[in-house]
């Protein structure tokens, strides 16, 4: 069709799935293939086609029903207008509608003559035709002259004449129809092995201006898009004369030597010697016209583009034929394996045999789902993983790295097919020669200064622990069971790099190559802790995967220590009070304000992560954390003023500390909300406001009490109020000790805790506070995460919500309504108890 890029190859059902196996009568046996929107062929299965009439239809019809289960692959009525085409005496290929087109696809030639005759029948064509109709967009004038010249005439195939051969070619190309005319020319003379008995002789002559309009010539044919055109020029006697004609491309000063790389520069190997000779001729012709496409034939234009569609599908086919052709023989597959897996076998051969598999494997990339199942299937049954287990344990590295590749054919193929056998080599084979821990000791082992290898083996191994292409069935849960063998037998060997290297307060080791290497590992854990729950939680806490984590914070690659404190951001966001007390109990914050500080000054992606960090915390109401935070670091924090980050978290922590010194605020409360929720002339004032709001999430009903026009208020509106609250606070602290900051919070830290980090000396931020037992350190009965501790999360506030994530925006208060503002009432001191009020008064 020439709307469609026809399959030209003879597509044998060799592959066919068929779980009938072959029947008797292979005549009407077919493939049928649909062409899709990127213009390849996809098979839509195999089974064996008849002719009938349906009445449903109202016509005669193709019906191909499917060798596997007796369904109904295509049932296509023989319209009398559409244009069926017959290529290569095994493929009929036809438009069903305007971007629908169909392929048939036969075993054996004589079937495909008992079909087209029966189309020719119906439509009244002659059987003899290669096409039954011209199915093309001419315009008036064309179709006058197609009724006045039936034909094309072609010039005698001559020397003197390949001046007016070229110009016939080209000034047929932009019509449909001229081009149809001049196929048929081309098809019926015999005419392109004359053109290419006269480019010996132009050759032989030196003829040059012959040899450009040959160029020009062949050139053209290609672009006629013909199926029985490419099977003359690509046969064995024609083909490298094509190549030699185009050769000698006008645009370039000096031919080129396309012939000469063909035949001595290009080796074919057989690495496993080919009995069919079928075969054999159809890979070396699959690799020269390949090689036409790529290397020799001009880069085409967007109008060539689709010109070239059958040239493209010509080489799809041959693929496929290669590949079914290849799977079917078992003896060179066996003795492929076989030999891979000899210890007596050479290290050339041995490479030469991984290579081969290699781009075996790259072949199968063109098949059709199905028959890449099959490909893959029959791989795996002859053992591919075990061997590719004893190539990644040799020295050559070159095999290794091409074993490498095709392991990544097999886990974007099916990755359950991979953990299902790393698992079952488990029970037999000790850790270290396990499949994936070769996989991850590669990856470590990497030489290439860029990790290109370490980068493409990392991916692999996080799909191989995604649970999200992981199976589900009713006996088992593929999730449960392999994250267990990874977490028992691999994840140690993957934490080793990072664990050797975080024995000291600073990496050991810190050239660049080592820290794109840990960078790599932390990309990994950092995925395992948002996917993979209580295994790696159970990991990180036993191990302290964490605080070693944090040792690279030191690093003085910037990218190594972002990527520690992604772990850790990860780790925050879960929110989860395991995570929160293992943090605090070994004071794991440390790290990360000693970064902060030492980072100084600067406005740098280090000093936004780590502020982004804290401003979580606040917006999310992590409490444990909060007072965590403020009792151990504060010191060290309270003069960032650039960002109101520090100061909310303080006042998060003071206020949290008032309700826990005075339960009677929430009845209070309580008492409060129903007056806010009254629409009369009471309401408070904004002292009262800034004392109780931000503890709405204490309330039973969950209920915001911030009205909607209220929630767009900006943050330097909500922050304002915050600094003056602050500076009361300051005031207050310096005029009664006593009343929130008698826990010690200015004893646990010395003024000598900033200079510390500036000068660069190794400091223990807890060593001040570690013989005391105060509230909050990590031996006393109140630390943080022990019950009913400041720092932690009793059960009454484990359950609450974070005040200003309401309505998906965030602050650090809430307010009332502007016009519960407005409406002030003399009278409103009366619904406070007293002690609050003299609290505000004092203030």
């Amino acid at each position: 069709s020439p709307r469609s890029p026809a399959p030209p190859a003879r597509a044998s059902p060799r592959g066919g799935s068929g779980a009938g196996g072959r029947m008797t009568d292979t005549r009407r046996r077919v493939k049928v293939y649909t062409l899709n929107e990127d213009r390849q062929w996809d098979d839509r299965g195999t089974g064996h086609v008849s002719s009938c009439y349906v009445e449903r239809l109202k016509g005669m019809s193709l019906l191909v029903r499917a060798e596997s289960d007796g369904s109904l692959l295509l049932e296509s009525k023989i319209n009398p207008n559409t244009a069926y085409q017959k290529q290569q005496d095994t493929l009929i290929v036809w438009s069903e509608a305007e971007n629908y087109d169909l392929a048939l696809s036969f075993q054996e030639k004589a079937g495909c003559d008992e079909i087209w005759e029966k189309i020719c029948q119906v439509q009244g064509k002659d059987p003899s035709v290669d096409i039954t109709q011209d199915l093309v967009d001419e315009s008036e004038e064309e179709r006058f002259d197609d009724m006045s010249s039936p034909g094309l005439e072609l010039p005698s195939c001559e020397l003197s004449r390949l001046e007016e051969i070229a110009e016939l070619v080209a000034s047929s190309l932009p019509s449909p129809l001229r081009r149809e005319k001049l196929a048929l020319a081309l098809e019926n003379e015999g005419y392109i092995k004359k053109l290419l008995e006269i480019f010996h002789v132009c050759e032989d002559l030196e003829n040059i201006e012959g040899l450009h309009h040959l160029y020009e010539i062949i050139k053209g044919i290609f672009l006629l898009n013909r199926t029985a055109l490419f099977e003359v020029m690509f046969s064995e006697e024609c083909i490298m004369d094509v190549i030699g004609c185009l050769e000698y491309d006008p645009s370039l000063s000096q031919s080129r030597k396309h012939r000469e790389f063909l035949t001595k520069t290009a080796k074919f190997k057989e690495v496993i010697p080919i009995s069919d000779p079928e075969l054999k001729q159809k890979i070396h012709q699959t690799y020269r016209v390949q090689y036409i496409q790529d290397m020799v034939l001009p880069t085409p234009s967007v109008f060539e583009e689709n010109m070239l569609s059958t040239l493209h599908s010509f080489i799809f086919f041959n693929k496929v034929e290669i590949v079914g052709m290849l799977q079917e023989d078992e003896k060179f597959l066996t003795d492929l394996f076989a030999q891979l897996t000899d210890e007596a076998t050479d290290e050339e051969k041995r490479q030469e045999l991984v290579n081969f598999l290699k781009e075996f494997c790259a072949f199968s990339q063109t098949l059709q789902p199905q028959n890449r199942d099959a490909f893959f299937k029959t791989l795996s049954n002859m053992g591919i993983l075990p061997a590719l287990e004893v190539i990644l344990g040799m020295d050559d590295a070159q095999v290794r790295s091409a074993a490498t590749d095709i392991f990544s054919y097999l886990v974007e193929y099916n990755p359950s097919m991979v953990r299902e056998f790393v698992m079952q080599e488990a029970q037999q084979n000790d850790d270290d020669i396990l499949l994936i821990n070769l996989i991850i000791e590669h990856m470590i082992c990497d030489t290439d200064p860029e990790l290109g290898g370490a980068v493409l083996l990392m991916g692999l191994l996080r799909t191989l622990v995604d649970p999200e292409n992981m199976l589900a069935t009713a006996n088992k849960t593929e999730k449960t069971e392999f994250l267990g063998f990874f977490y028992k037998h691999c994840m140690h060997v993957l934490t080793a790099p990072l664990l050797a290297n975080t024995t000291e307060d600073k990496p050991s080791k810190d050239d660049f190559q080592t820290a794109q290497l840990l960078a790599l590992i932390l990309e990994l854990l950092t995925f395992c802790v948002e996917h993979h729950t209580y295994h790696i939680k159970n990991y990180i806490i036993n191990k302290d995967i964490l605080r070693r984590v944090l040792v690279l914070m030191a690093s003085k690659h910037a990218f190594l220590a972002l990527c520690a404190l992604r772990f850790k951001r990860k780790i925050i966001g879960l929110k989860d009070e395991f995570y929160n007390r293992y943090i605090m109990k070994s004071f794991l914050f440390e790290p990360v304000v000693k970064a902060f500080l030492n980072n100084g000054s600067r406005y740098n992606l280090m000093n936004s992560a780590i502020i982004e960090m804290f401003e979580f915390i606040r917006v999310e109401d992590i409490k444990s954390l909060t007072a965590h935070v403020i009792e151990n670091y504060w010191k060290a924090l309270e003069d960032v003023d650039y960002v109101q980050t520090f100061k909310g978290l303080k006042l998060r922590f003071e206020q949290q500390r008032e309700r826990q010194d005075n339960p009677k605020l929430d009845s209070m409360r309580s008492i409060l909300r129903n007056h806010r929720y009254r629409r009369d002339a009471r309401t408070l004032e904004d002292e009262e406001e800034m004392w109780f709001n931000t503890d709405e999430d204490d309330m039973e009903d969950g209920e915001a009490v911030v009205p909607p026009s209220d929630k767009t208020k900006n943050d330097e509106d909500i922050m304002d109020p915050i600094s003056k609250f602050m500076e009361r606070k300051k005031l207050k602290e310096s005029e009664e000790k006593e009343v929130l900051l008698k826990t010690n919070l200015s004893g646990r830290q010395s003024p000598s805790f900033k200079l510390s980090f500036s000068s660069g000396t190794k400091s223990n931020l807890t060593s001040q506070s570690s013989a005391s037992n105060l509230p909050g350190s990590p031996g006393s009965p109140g630390s943080p995460g022990s019950p009913g501790s400041p720092g932690s999360v009793s059960k009454s506030t484990s359950q609450m919500a974070a005040i200003t994530t309401k309505g998906g925006l965030v602050g650090l208060v809430d307010y009332p309504d502007d016009d519960e503002e407005d409406d002030e009432d003399e009278d409103k001191e009366e619904t406070l108890p007293l002690s609050k009020k003299a609290k505000l008064e004092s203030s």
